[in-house]
């Protein structure tokens, strides 16, 4: 017994030693993760925080949470703006967020099938190009496009913010598609060539299944982009019944500089919802799709 006691006793002070050792390292590492998170977590919690909060007590206060928590910010939304009810901002942000997804789903992957699976002259060129269109601003064509939309009497219209994404002009997602598409196996389409499948039951069938991931990630990121947008629905509409939740966010404030910060946190945080919803409904395909993207068939 003694003798074995002697064999386990060193064992046991070493792992002993060398946690103490670690125990200073490991500390500073959880403090200084902790301190990190609470930086980025600060903003969120203020907006949240300042949603029940009186206007004044905003601005003139920096404490983190209110004093007399006030619940009139978002009841007061029922009311509307300016005669406005705030489900026709959010209305008309969706109907251009998901028109937007489907023309981004449609003509983005007709256009990557076309550069990544069919061989045409000038293919090469044209991909060149497209890409490079990357490297164009937007406030460059922003001044062509609204003289070309205003002569064609589009404007106070919903078409010129969504033309474009049924014209393939967003180069970036058909990039993506085409990276993805290209790692597809060939002997999928050779096998389905040999069936009698043409380019359509190709895309359609074989290459718009796989490409599920790619397609998943476009909407999201087309999703968010068309909801956030403010540049667009600013220059294109004038109708206060046309406008989105970006704008209907800019109607808080009064023609004589009076805004109202309360409501326009609160209607902040209620605009957030349908963007977090629609990636919390799409994560698990976008997850498992980068999961699986670098196996091959």
């Amino acid at each position: 017994m003694s003798a074995q006691a002697t064999d386990i006793t060193p064992a046991r002070s070493t792992k002993g030693g060398n946690f103490r050792r670690r125990l200073p390292g490991s500390l500073a590492w959880h403090l200084g993760s902790f301190a990190i998170l609470a930086v980025i977590l600060y903003p969120v919690i203020w907006v949240i925080g300042g949603s029940f909060k009186k206007s004044e007590e905003i601005i003139g206060s920096l404490d983190l949470f209110p004093g007399d928590p006030i619940v009139s910010n978002y009841t007061g939304l029922a009311d509307g703006i300016a005669d406005i009810s705030i489900s026709t901002f959010f209305v008309n942000s969706l109907t251009l967020a998901l028109g937007s997804v489907v023309g981004i789903l449609v003509s983005c992957s007709l256009t990557a099938y076309a550069f990544a699976k069919i061989r045409f002259a000038g293919r090469n060129l044209l991909f060149t190009l497209m890409i490079g269109t990357l490297l164009l601003p937007y406030h460059v064509l922003l001044i062509p496009q609204y003289v070309l939309f205003r002569n064609m009497d589009m404007i106070n219209s919903y078409t010129p913010l969504l033309l474009g994404k049924y014209l393939a002009t967003e180069a970036f997602f058909v990039f993506l598609m085409v990276q993805f598409m290209r790692n597809l196996p060939k002997e999928l389409d050779e096998a389905a060539r040999l069936d009698g499948c043409g380019h359509f039951r190709i895309y359609w069938s074989i290459v718009l299944p796989l490409c599920r991931p790619a397609l998943i990630t476009s909407a999201i990121f087309t999703f968010i982009n068309s909801w956030n947008d403010f540049m667009g629905p600013l220059i294109y509409l004038n109708e206060p019944d046309k406008y989105t939740v970006s704008l209907g966010l800019k109607m808080f404030v009064d023609q004589e500089g009076v805004a109202n910060y309360g409501g326009m946190i609160a209607m902040s945080l209620v605009a957030l919802l349908p963007v977090l919803a629609f990636f919390l409904a799409f994560q698990r395909y976008l997850i498992d799709g980068m999961a699986t993207s670098g196996l091959k068939g």
